[in-house]
C-alpha cells in the first residue's frame, strides 16, 4: 500500500498574487501530477471541499502527487473572484508550479462543479494528459471546441443533482466531437452526501477502464 505523505502548505505563485496551497506526495517515485480545482468562490468553495478532498486522496493511493489550492480572494489567496477567466489563469499557475516541481510527470486536471469547468478550460492550455470533472456547471461555458482537450476525459455526474443540471451536462458534451468518459451516478446528489465511497471507487474503476492506471 502507498503510504501517504503529510500535507505540506505551499505558495504558488498566481497571475493576481500568492496561491494559498497544499502540496501531499506519496512517498515513492512521482511519475504523475495532479492539480484539483475547488467548486464556485462565491458559494464558500474552497481547496477544503470534500469532493476535492476525496479526488486527491484517491489520486494519491494511485501514486499521484496532488495539489490544492485556493482560487484567488479565497482563504489567504490574493485577488477577487474573476468569473472564471482569472481562476482558470490560477489553475495554469498551479498547473506550472507542479511541472516545475516534477518535471518528467504526467499531468492530471480534476475538479468540482465549477472548478470542474474551470479544469476544462485548461486541461488543453496546460497540455494535460488526464482531465477529470465531477458534476462540472459546463453549461454555463460557452460551447467552443476549441477549450475541448484532446487528453482521456472522465465526467461524472449524480443523476440527482438539483444544482448542476447531469441532462444538461450530458446534453453538453453530447455535442462534441470528441465526448468524455460519462459515467452517471444512480441515487447522487450534487455534493455526493453520503456517497463519497462511491465516487472514490467510480474513479478507481473508470480510470483503470479507461488504461490511464492499471488493473490490480
Amino acid at each position: 500500500m502507498i503510504r501517504l505523505a503529510k500535507a505540506e502548505r505551499v505558495i504558488v505563485r498566481g497571475p493576481a498574487g500568492d496561491l494559498e496551497s497544499i502540496l501531499e506526495v506519496p512517498e515513492l517515485q512521482i511519475e504523475k501530477i495532479a492539480v484539483v480545482c475547488h467548486p464556485h468562490p462565491l458559494y464558500h468553495g474552497t481547496m477544503n471541499n470534500k469532493i476535492v478532498h476525496t479526488l486527491a486522496r484517491t489520486f494519491q493511493r494511485m501514486g499521484v502527487a496532488c495539489l490544492r489550492f485556493n482560487f484567488r480572494g479565497v482563504g489567504a489567496s490574493s485577488g477577487a473572484y474573476d468569473e472564471g477567466q482569472g481562476e482558470t489563469r490560477d489553475a495554469l499557475a498551479a498547473a506550472m508550479f507542479m511541472r516545475d516541481r516534477f518535471p518528467k510527470a504526467k499531468l492530471w486536471l480534476a475538479g468540482f462543479s465549477f472548478g470542474g469547468a474551470v479544469a476544462l478550460r485548461a486541461a488543453r492550455l496546460a497540455s494535460a494528459d488526464l482531465l477529470v470533472t465531477v458534476a462540472p456547471a459546463l453549461e454555463k461555458m460557452a460551447a467552443a471546441q476549441a477549450a475541448i482537450p484532446d487528453c482521456p476525459w472522465l465526467l461524472i455526474h449524480g443523476d440527482e443533482d438539483t444544482t448542476v443540471s447531469c441532462r444538461g451536462s450530458i446534453e453538453w458534451v453530447s455535442k462534441l466531437d470528441h465526448p468524455p468518459e460519462i459515467h452517471i451516478a444512480r441515487g447522487v446528489d450534487h455534493f455526493f452526501h453520503g456517497k463519497l465511497n462511491l465516487l472514490r471507487d467510480v474513479v478507481n474503476e473508470r480510470l483503470k477502464k479507461m488504461g490511464v492506471i492499471q488493473s490490480g
